[in-house]
């Protein structure tokens, strides 16, 4: 799905990929959609941990750690969309109006990263390494920053809107 879609897969592929029969994924799965949202909600999981353990290593100032998660973004996603496995990019647009169930999944999702976001650039604001920001409207606004140049990347087939974001990053948490 990070690089067909939600509705560029079959659930036979599904099936295929799974090697499991429709019996059994209909015993876990009442539907596609059911599933799509259990894969998403995996997916923050997994990627809200990494997050945490990425923002906890206080070896590096605040500041460094969010620039980090940035730098990480440009070098994981920059690629053709058969290597992105960002499914917040991918599949928001789509699903958006398609499943209630996924537009939530996905809202709730980014609300937790934005959130993480925001906690980080409090500490940096805290440890001196980041000017004094405010951390929830910063967050808001460089996560839909990069989410817009991950979608511009993707349409331009280029890591070019991702390198601008980061520049514009760089210069929002320099600000004084």
């Amino acid at each position: 799905m990070a690089g067909k879609g939600f509705s560029g897969v079959g659930l036979n592929e599904i099936l295929l990929t799974a090697g499991v029969p429709k019996g059994s994924f209909y015993h876990y799965f009442k539907s596609k959609e059911l599933y799509g949202q259990a894969l998403l909600e995996d997916y923050f999981s997994h990627y809200l941990r990494l997050l945490e353990q990425r923002f906890a290593d206080t070896h590096l100032p605040a500041g460094e750690r969010l620039m980090g998660y940035w730098q990480h973004w440009l070098a994981s996603y920059s690629g053709p969309c058969s290597e992105q496995k960002c499914l917040v990019v991918k599949l928001s647009a789509e699903v958006a109006d398609l499943s209630e169930a996924m537009r939530i999944t996905l809202r709730d999702g980014t609300d937790r990263i934005i959130a993480q976001l925001a906690a980080c650039i409090s500490a940096g604001t805290a440890d001196g390494s980041l000017p004094a920001l405010d951390a929830r409207a910063t967050a808001t606004m460089l996560y839909q920053l990069w989410l817009g140049a991950s979608l511009l990347a993707k349409l331009h087939r280029t890591s070019q809107p991702m390198q601008q974001a980061l520049q514009m990053t760089q210069k929002i948490l320099s600000a004084e």
